[in-house]
């Protein structure tokens, strides 16, 4: 079986090299590969890619996640979320292929305390989420095998992340203000790729399962709670702060405008992803943990 993965640079296209080794020959590719052309702000580029690789499954992890950038150049941002991925697909309907590609809790509005579902109605508050909602239904129109997976809280033991920041800034600083308002699940980019690699398996054997997906890690949490949990695990393994986890002071969204607005309410039920690939997904505290003994 051939794989072909496009934006093999991100935090979750790394992990995917990994896990989707096992699973065949992977052909991975990032904006600025010069075997083959993957550059999404090039769409017209993308389709002749696709049908020179031939391959049996597309993993697409390429995005514009800057989100309050997106505020500001929208086209940019929708070429990089929609019409790239809309391309990619109708390439992979034409040669068959299973296509799989991410979304983001932010096309729902954050309203509300319930987890959403995968057939809640949507209602994006950014740019951002605008496009990646496009994203998803360009990609389902054109391309009938398809797995799409909304994800929220991304994070990876490479590259920066808010554990990362919250540390570097405990070190430095007397206090931190992290925002208490906004839930969610802290999701590791390495839990997604092992989400995606069993998926693209049961799905090539039963096409039934193809579809929609909400995939977090288990339990949930507000930003403030993830900088004290990582704290406290710092903490525990000797490291030195000036701000220990009961210097995190909570404040609201409001303390800290930015261009996009951000969902107050990110949680995703993931009981039909569990329920259709058998899978069991812990605890983010369990995904945050490991990160930090990574990194510490």
């Amino acid at each position: 079986m051939k794989l072909l993965l496009l934006g093999k640079g991100g935090q979750v296209g790394w992990e995917l090299q990994r896990s989707l080794a096992p699973l065949g020959e992977v052909v991975a590719l990032d904006f600025d590969s010069t075997d083959f052309h993957a550059d999404f702000s090039r769409p017209e580029q993308l389709a002749a890619t696709v049908l020179a690789v031939r391959p049996d499954v597309i993993v697409n992890a390429a995005a514009h996640t800057a989100v309050d950038k997106a505020e500001s150049e929208p086209d940019f941002a929708r070429k990089l979320n929609a019409t790239s991925p809309g391309v990619v697909a109708e390439a992979a309907q034409q040669i068959g292929a299973l296509m799989v590609h991410y979304s983001t809790d932010y096309v729902f509005d954050g309203s509300g305390t319930r987890p959403w579902k995968e057939d809640d109605a949507t209602g994006p508050l950014s740019v951002y989420g605008q496009t990646k909602l496009e994203g998803e239904q360009l990609v389902a129109q054109h391309c009938a095998k398809h797995l799409i997976f909304r994800t929220s809280w991304v994070y990876a033991a490479r590259g920066g992340n808010f554990a990362k920041t919250m540390l570097r800034l405990a070190k430095e600083r007397d206090k931190l203000t992290v925002i208490d308002d906004q839930f969610g699940a802290p999701t590791g980019a390495e839990l997604l790729a092992d989400i995606t690699a069993h998926a693209i398996r049961a799905t090539l054997q039963d096409p039934a399962k193809a579809g929609l997906y909400h995939a977090i890690a288990g339990g949930e949490t507000t930003w403030h709670g993830y900088a004290r949990f990582v704290l406290e695990m710092a903490q525990q393994a000797g490291v030195e702060l000036k701000a220990g986890p009961q210097a995190v002071e909570a404040v609201p969204t409001s303390a800290f405008p930015t261009p996009a607005k951000r969902p107050h309410n990110s949680r995703l039920d993931t009981t039909k992803l569990q329920a259709t690939f058998g899978l069991r997904l812990p605890p983010w505290q369990e995904g945050v943990a490991r990160m930090l003994r990574e990194t510490l």
